[in-house]
């Protein structure tokens, strides 16, 4: 019945072993699950602040699926683990070797204090994971409050944008307005000036046109004497021309 018994511990232990290696490769990769839902999250942070891309490296929800999926797994292997226990506990009490007791006891112990620890570990990763999952469901509605203000300020400031762009095209209107009233009072300005000079040159122009009947009167006097004096040269020349020839023949 001891050889019984043996086994039986033996059993225990080796059924306790093997969940504790189980769990301890569960809470390491657990572990490493938040790990890196940590990083993505700070990752997303980072590019949600520099950049427009804001759809994270890793499903957020498959994250979460897993982390509800290894928790479950972990809580059912610390249960089974906690039932090992017991199991040993019971068998140390109704063991029928008191000298064996004390080795029973610690080797217990020492179980109890491996599976406290996993507890202990188990229940500070799942606190850390829901802690950054909270605050990343925080962040990330802050984020959306924040695009939505950003979007409805990105429509006031097109409007804005418009806006001034329509009042800069009135001021260049009205510029424009300015300055061809400006071009066209100078113009008159200027055909003022130039009728005042059309004025002096037809005042000067009639004066002229009024002495002009002495002057041709001069003009023609002096034409009739010159040609008086051609038409007496003309005679003298003809009648000398005239003397000689018949002086030339006779």
């Amino acid at each position: 019945m001891a050889a019984g018994t043996s086994n039986y511990w033996e059993d225990l232990r080796k059924q306790a072993r093997q969940l504790e290696n189980e769990l301890d490769l569960k809470l390491v990769s657990f572990s490493k699950l938040c790990t890196s839902y940590s990083h993505s999250s700070a990752r997303d942070g980072r590019r949600d602040r520099y950049s427009s891309d804001t759809t994270p490296l890793l499903n957020g929800s498959s994250q979460d699926r897993m982390f509800e999926t290894m928790a479950v797994e972990i809580e059912q292997l610390l249960a089974r683990l906690t039932g090992v226990n017991d199991k040993m506990a019971e068998y140390t009490n109704s063991a029928g070797v008191p000298s064996l007791n004390a080795a029973l006891m610690h080797t217990l112990q020492r179980h109890r204090d491996i599976l406290q620890d996993y507890t202990h570990e188990f229940h500070k990763t799942k606190a850390n994971f829901l802690a950054i999952r909270e605050r990343e469901n925080l962040m990330g509605s802050v984020r959306k409050d924040i695009e939505s203000y950003k979007s409805g300020s990105g429509v006031n400031n097109r409007r804005t944008e418009l806006f001034l762009k329509e009042h800069d095209h009135l001021r260049n209107s009205d510029r424009l307005i300015e300055e061809t009233i400006s071009i066209a009072m100078a113009t008159k300005e200027n055909m003022t000036s130039q009728r005042g000079m059309l004025k002096s040159i037809q005042s000067r122009m009639n004066t002229l046109a009024n002495r002009f009947p002495a002057v041709n009167s001069l003009i023609q006097r002096i034409n009739l004497r010159k040609r008086r004096d051609s038409l007496i040269l003309g005679g003298v020349v003809g009648v000398c021309t005239i003397l000689l020839l018949l002086y030339a023949f006779h």
